[in-house]
């Protein structure tokens, strides 16, 4: 854990912050399945690795949206927030994909605190993502993410 901060008034004074990366991990064919299985996305270029070995990227790779959900749990490796009554994820500012994630990569999240404001009942702070892709050129998502803490 990064960093650990107590109530709103903490969340709006991490403005700027550099909340630094989480450990690596690796995405494996199984997880890409389940996401899958879960979104109906069954497209070949995800589950199908054989035949993706063929394709444009010469591996199976995660789907985007598999990669960016994966922003939930490591922005919990970089901080935690304690003192308040519910989090919730208000939203996206802004999502690309600069380069796939092949099956079996290993990611990892980079997160500065963008800005921070004050909301009705508590904090708003929007989170600058980067998931990186271990000895990759270009991260496999950038993002900007929302979220707000109420009291």
């Amino acid at each position: 854990m990064s960093h650990r901060t107590d109530g709103v008034a903490a969340v709006i004074a991490l403005a700027g912050t550099d909340l630094g990366r989480t450990e690596w991990r690796a995405v494996f064919q199984d997880r890409v399945d389940r996401f899958a299985d879960a979104t109906g996305d069954h497209q070949w270029i995800h589950t199908d690795p054989e035949r993706a070995k063929t394709g444009p990227f010469g591996a199976a790779i995660a789907h985007g949206y598999l990669t960016l959900s994966l922003i939930i749990p490591m922005f919990g490796e970089l901080l935690e927030i304690g003192g308040v009554t519910a989090s919730v994820n208000y939203g996206l500012n802004r999502v690309r994909f600069p380069a796939p994630v092949k099956v079996g990569d290993r990611i990892r999240l980079h997160a500065v605190v963008a800005e921070t404001q004050a909301v009705e009942g508590g904090a708003q702070l929007t989170l600058d993502c980067a998931v990186e892709i271990e000895n990759g050129a270009k991260p496999a998502c950038v993002a900007q993410a929302v979220y707000r803490y109420y009291r």
